[in-house]
Order: C-alpha cells, then structure tokens, then sequence
C-alpha cells in the first residue's frame, strides 16, 4: 500500500490521474509521462498545421512542461516516507 503525498495527487489530480492506494507510483509516473509526450506531440501537429506560428512554439512547451511538475518527482518521492 502507498500513502501518496496530498501535493503529489493534486498535481496527478489535474491531469484526471487518481491512482489507488496499491498503485505503485512507479507505474502512476510513467503513464503521466506517456500523457506529457502525447500532449508534445499534438503540441507539435498543430504548429505544423499552421494553428500558431513556429516563435510561439518553444513558450508552448515550456508551459506545457510547467504543467507537469510531478515530473520532477522520481516516483519514491510521489509518497510519504521518501
């Protein structure tokens, strides 16, 4: 059983990730990385597709990365007792 700490699921909260208590923060991080790379990608289709223009697309990623701080974390930090 994990005790995830109250900061961590408000951040994994704001994505829709609300993981059990016997969900190992190992798996919980990688599925948010696998949603961060996936909003990357979009990110860049878009730009491709000409909905903002290439200057904007660094400042984009940046607040995209700024949205994901849980990724900071490794995933024994995602608890109490780390």
């Amino acid at each position: 059983m994990y005790r995830y700490k109250p900061s961590v699921l408000l951040d994994l909260a704001r994505h829709g990730v609300n993981p059990l208590p016997h969900t190992p923060p190992s798996l919980v991080r990688e599925y948010v990385r696998e949603l961060y790379k996936y909003e990357i990608r979009v990110l860049r289709s878009r730009m491709i597709a000409g909905m903002f223009p290439k200057a904007e697309y660094a400042t984009r990623v940046d607040a995209l990365r700024r949205a994901y701080p849980v990724l900071a974390l490794q995933p024994h930090q995602f608890v109490d007792g780390a």
